[in-house]
């Protein structure tokens, strides 16, 4: 692609809520020429976040980024509720005056904003909604019927942000080395950010959020026979797990990889709320997918962060001892040892 891109994490490049400026980082094609973010600029994105596996320069705004030769502004923050902020507003607007397009996949959508869209019109650019959704979704067929000869693999998690949507894409790029016709599933806007398709579910209305799942099945069965669905959210979330369950009912797994932040005990946002042992997690995923298609957890996802490696090792280890399942960090220590696992498991259905 000609375009050049320019990611704004401002504050928050070191921190998960700037999950999509991680994603597009490690794991898209396009071209990234810096990440704005005042906080830490003038040092470089894995110097600040090791895995982010590219290295481009962090600057303090858009000028900079503008000289930098950055042609688009795509929004690297995905905060809570997703709306649009005073301070990213003006940055927006002079990022346009700059001339440069704006991407974004916040539930604020910039094309229903009047003054971006009348700053579009006035600098000759574009407002790229990420999160915008299709507008002829229905519930799903009632035959509840799948494309023949695939099979379907979704992350699911004891919380948000914690890496559903990296382990599925790891796994996916494993699966593509070993000569699999994988296929990524991008149901929000960070995945879409890097695949270039797929539908935000949580932007659909709850009617249609199973619906919105089935139709990326079909789609995602007309690229390959291996589908790797993102997951969002999780069922112990109380703001969240609606749009969980209308993806675990649309697009009816054949298996789950259940994602864990490693030593977290309680929701991140809601700290009442206590995550419970991960055999419980296990058996209440299980029992959700069973109302459409009974799925089984293949495997764990360890997210490791927060540790060392020895300790990043034991806790893997105590993990797989507690649940019985192979566990492993993806990130951290590569796909294989998950992958391995999760392809016995559906290589296994007859």
């Amino acid at each position: 692609m000609s375009e050049r891109l320019a990611i704004l994490a401002e504050g928050l490049f070191d921190q998960p809520d700037a999950k999509t400026a991680h994603g597009v980082l490690r794991f898209g094609d396009r071209d990234v020429v810096c990440v704005v973010d005042s906080t830490n600029a003038g040092r470089s994105t894995v110097e600040v976040m090791p895995f982010a596996r590219r290295e481009v320069p962090i600057v303090a705004g858009v000028d900079e980024a503008h000289a930098h030769g950055a042609t688009v502004i795509l929004i690297g923050i995905a905060p809570a509720g997703g709306r649009l902020t005073a301070a990213w507003r003006d940055t927006l607007l002079r990022a346009m005056a700059l001339g440069m397009h704006v991407e974004a996949g916040l539930h604020t959508l910039l094309n229903d904003d009047a003054e971006l869209v009348a700053a579009a019109s006035q600098y000759g650019v574009q407002l790229r909604d990420l999160r915008s959704s299709p507008t002829d979704l229905t519930v799903p067929r009632f035959d509840l019927s799948r494309p023949a000869g695939i099979r379907v693999v979704h992350t699911v998690g004891t919380d948000c942000a914690i890496g559903k949507m990296s382990t599925g894409l790891e796994l996916h790029e494993g699966a593509k080395e070993r000569g699999r016709s994988s296929v990524f599933v991008a149901t929000g806007q960070t995945g879409i950010a890097i695949t270039g398709w797929g539908i935000a579910v949580d932007h659909v209305i709850a009617d249609y959020i199973a619906g919105a799942a089935e139709r990326l099945i079909d789609e995602g069965a007309a690229r390959g026979n291996l589908l790797f669905v993102e997951g969002q959210g999780s069922l112990l979330h109380p703001g969240y797990s609606g749009v969980t369950m209308g993806l675990l009912h649309g697009s009816q797994p054949d298996g789950l990889v259940l994602q864990h932040l490693a030593g977290q005990t309680v929701n991140d946002d809601y700290r009442d709320r206590q995550i419970p042992p991960l055999p419980e997690v296990i058996a209440i995923y299980e029992q959700a997918t069973a109302a459409v298609r009974p799925a089984k957890v293949m495997a764990i996802a360890l997210n490791t962060r927060n540790l060392d490696e020895q300790a990043a090792r034991r806790a893997i280890a105590e993990t797989e001892e507690l649940t019985g399942l192979r566990c492993d960090d993806v990130v951290r220590f590569g796909p294989g040892a998950l992958l391995d696992s999760v392809l016995a498991a559906v290589d296994s259905i007859s």
